[in-house]
C-alpha cells in the first residue's frame, strides 16, 4: 500500500486551519477571562488606594512624632540651659563670698602684721 504523502500546499493549509482553531479558542477564553480580569483590576486598584492611604497615614504619624521629638528636645535644652545658668550663678556667688572671705583674711593678717610692727617699733624707742 502506498502511503499518502501530503503536499506542501496541503501542509500549509492544515497549519493555517490549526492556527485559526487556536485563535478561536483563545478568543473564547479571553472573553471568559475578561470579567475575571476586570475584577482583578478593580481589586488591584482598591489595594493600591488603600496602600496610598496607609502610607499617607504613616507619613503624617512620623511627621507628628518628629515634631514631638523636636519639642521635647527644645524643652530639654531650655531646662539644661536654665540649670547651667543657675549653676554659674551659684558658682559666681560662691566665688564672691570666697573673695570677700579672702579679702577679710588678708586685712586681718595685715592688721596683725601692722600691730606686731608697731609693737616692735614701740619697744625699740
Amino acid at each position: 500500500m502506498p502511503r499518502k504523502e501530503t503536499g506542501f500546499a496541503e501542509r500549509l493549509q492544515t497549519a493555517a486551519k490549526a492556527k485559526q482553531a487556536q485563535m478561536e479558542k483563545l478568543r473564547a477564553k479571553a472573553k471568559a477571562n475578561e470579567t475575571q480580569s476586570d475584577e482583578r483590576l478593580s481589586a488591584r486598584i482598591e489595594t493600591a488606594e488603600s496602600r496610598k492611604m496607609r502610607v499617607a497615614e504613616r507619613k503624617e504619624a512620623s511627621v507628628a512624632a518628629a515634631k514631638l521629638r523636636d519639642a521635647q528636645r527644645a524643652a530639654e535644652k531650655a531646662t539644661q540651659a536654665q540649670a547651667l545658668a543657675e549653676e554659674r550663678a551659684r558658682k559666681d556667688a560662691a566665688r564672691v563670698v570666697q573673695e570677700n572671705a579672702d579679702a577679710g583674711l588678708k586685712q586681718s593678717q595685715k592688721a596683725t602684721r601692722d600691730a606686731k610692727y608697731a609693737a616692735r617699733k614701740a619697744r625699740q624707742k
